[in-house]
């Protein structure tokens, strides 16, 4: 009997080891779940599920023309689908069910509860290049420091070459056109970013053999295109990381090897998104939004509901601060650099709990992903693995004039400084109290005063 392929978020078929294997094993029937109180429930963006949702429809036209019938079930929550699946599955005659795992608590459970219907899960690592636990110190524990884990990584797959394995199938001569159902409807909030395979293998190109070399000179600056522009994408699935090692050693064949290279940059932050996925499964407790580092559970966090909304509308005082807010609310995605910026100022300037900064990231990224995002705002706010010290502190204008030195950035999102002069523009009350303009925001919280709040607060 021929199994089923099911989609979670590995939203391809090129480059998709589990559907391969699927395929090849005579699957021709392919599901997709639509889970909209469930996705509500783990906050995703609205413009990421819109983007998810314009994939899947893509992804089910061009699936038709190879005999692939994807077919979109809606259910409200994940404690709806072991039924669902079950009862697909005895309409098809499959026993199996391929699938790429997924690493999260609910997701976890959500699997286990599938095997208890008596569902067969072939589970393959399409998300990894290093599965789970296959990275491990001597001891045979989880690395709790990324530099070990990245050496011991690189041991494992320095000397591989990647490959992307082929397509098994050829385009079907009587291919029926596949209706993509209502549950899919886009609301166009995600048009800029393109879904066909087409033109996200041509932004990926782009990068790989014009851009990469200059990411480390450039990803830190913000009013440059220096970074990928392909997490949503992974976030997604529609990409594989291994995917793109294996197109970074066509140009680049010893970059696993020699990392002095300037583009082993790229492959460093690659790695990153590795360590916080071996995190999550190793300690449960990051899906739960708890401290990684326990001692921090102590910290005396602040709750000032207007100092919070003043963060999230981009309207702090400090122009590299509200700039970077403003980009995240009117695009859905905001540069890296700027992400640390604003996850320090919230967690140290202003003392407010990591974790609903975390959430607000979750409810506005396109590229949200739990554990890259828990991962990045537990680095922050210095309570997470491997994080920064609690002693070091952001200056938001310091890191305004190091990366945004002609203010370019800054004004394209904060309009009203669109004349204030450069030698001002990282923090410009003075210029403006002279000149008697009142168009922008007071700060507040004084940056001093805020540093030694944080320090007395985080030394208990």
């Amino acid at each position: 009997m021929a199994p089923v392929f099911w989609f979670r978020r590995d939203l391809r078929y090129f480059a998709n080891e589990a559907l391969i294997a699927a395929v090849e094993n005579g699957a021709t029937e392919a599901l997709f779940f639509v889970c909209e109180k469930q996705w509500q429930k783990h906050g995703a963006a609205a413009i990421q599920v819109d983007l998810l949702k314009r994939r899947v429809a893509w992804l089910g036209e061009t699936l038709s023309e190879y005999g692939v019938h994807l077919h979109i079930q809606s259910v409200d929550t994940f404690a709806q689908i072991p039924q669902a699946l079950k009862i697909f599955c005895d309409q098809h005659g499959a026993t199996q069910v391929y699938a790429n795992a997924e690493y999260e608590v609910n997701e976890r459970e959500r699997d286990k509860q599938c095997q208890a219907q008596g569902i067969e899960l072939k589970l393959f690592d399409g998300d990894l290049v290093a599965p789970p636990h296959s990275v491990k110190t001597q001891g045979g524990e989880m690395f709790k420091v990324f530099t070990p884990f990245k050496k011991a990584w690189l041991r494992q797959y320095e000397q591989t070459h990647f490959y992307i394995p082929s397509w098994p199938k050829k385009k079907a001569s009587n291919s029926t056109p596949w209706p993509a159902p209502k549950c899919l409807h886009s609301d166009g909030t995600s048009e800029k970013w393109p879904v066909d395979d087409d033109s996200i293998a041509q932004i990926a190109n782009h990068f790989i053999e014009h851009k990469c070399g200059k990411y480390e000179a450039q990803r830190d600056i913000p009013s440059a295109k220096g970074t990928s522009g392909l997490s949503p994408y992974l976030a997604l699935g529609m990409i594989s990381v291994k995917q793109l090692l294996a197109q970074l050693q066509l140009f680049y064949p010893d970059i696993l090897h020699i990392t002095s290279r300037a583009e082993f940059c790229w492959v460093n932050e690659l790695i990153w998104r590795e360590f916080y996925r071996h995190l999550i499964v190793s300690f449960p407790k990051l899906c739960r939004h708890q401290n990684f580092n326990d001692k921090y559970n102590m910290v005396n966090w602040r709750q000032d509901e207007q100092q919070f909304s003043a963060w999230c509308e981009g309207k702090t005082g400090y122009p590299i601060v509200d700039a970077a807010m403003r980009q995240l609310n009117q695009t859905g995605w905001m540069h890296n650099r700027l992400r640390m910026i604003v996850a320090s100022f919230l967690s140290k300037h202003l003392l407010i709990d990591w974790r609903r900064g975390e959430k607000y990231f979750m409810e506005h990224l396109i590229d949200g992903d739990l554990a890259s995002n828990n991962g990045g705002w537990q680095w922050a706010a210095s309570t997470g693995c491997d994080a920064q010290p609690y002693f070091r502190i952001f200056n938001p204008i310091a890191q305004s004039e190091k990366f945004d030195p002609q203010g370019d950035f800054i004004r394209k999102y904060v309009p009203e400084l669109e004349d204030v002069p450069n030698k001002y523009i990282h923090f410009p009350h003075d210029y403006l109290a002279l000149k008697q303009c009142s168009d922008y925001v007071v700060p507040i919280v004084d940056h001093k005063e805020a540093r030694a709040r944080a320090l007395a607060a985080f030394k208990v």
